[in-house]
């Protein structure tokens, strides 16, 4: 199994990157919503975060207020990092069975979606690295209209992660999502066929 770890800063467009990735018939492994999964009412998951942070994070139907949480963390990078001790080994332990489930449905390649791959030291676990990056005033512009943030509210969540920039000088592959959809899509396509032909030959090889 050829492993790429597909990354990028907040609002780059990494989900659009996965989403073309998809449609040319990757597998694909989103820890986001692995991690959305996890803190669903009844999930071990849940129950730690709340242990930790309160039930000021639960809404009044049971379910966890996102937004509340959202707001401490990226304003405490040690509750931020507490976060993810609780959440990280289950994530991990998903991943891992998304891996072997890939492998028993006859995929030679997979794309594991990981927004935080370089902060948790993820690098290591993959073959190469994809890195999903928009130069910075776009990137505040498109977190601000998406999450109807302000400026400053952006800025704060940016901050919080490894800067793109950074991301993309570790990277093996980068996507520059900076321009129009077609764009992207044209460099998705280029690294695809790609790296399909780096995984073939290196599982020939192992062969």
């Amino acid at each position: 199994m050829y492993i790429v770890g597909l990354t990028g800063g907040i609002a780059t467009g990494k989900s659009t990157v996965s989403a073309m990735l998809a449609e040319l018939g990757a597998y694909i492994i989103d820890t986001d919503k692995i991690a959305h999964n996890l803190v669903l009412p009844g999930q071990p998951a849940f129950h730690a975060v709340v242990a930790h942070f309160g039930g000021g994070i639960v809404r009044s139907d049971g379910n966890l207020n996102r937004e509340v949480l959202g707001e401490i963390i990226f304003k405490n990078p040690e509750e931020r990092t507490c976060l993810e001790r609780i959440t990280h080994p289950f994530i991990e332990e998903q991943v891992n069975e998304d891996i072997k489930k890939g492998e028993e449905l006859g995929y030679k390649l997979v794309v594991v979606d990981v927004p935080l791959l370089f902060e948790v030291g993820w690098q290591n676990r993959v073959d190469e690295v994809w890195v999903v990056y928009v130069d910075q005033k776009v990137q505040i512009s498109r977190l601000i209209a998406r999450n109807q943030l302000t400026y400053e509210q952006a800025q704060v969540r940016i901050n919080a992660q490894l800067h793109v920039k950074e991301k993309a000088k570790q990277a093996d592959v980068v996507i520059d999502n900076t321009l129009d959809t077609e764009n992207t899509k044209k460099q998705v396509v280029s690294a695809w066929q790609d790296v399909c032909n780096r995984a073939q030959k290196l599982i020939v090889e192992k062969v």
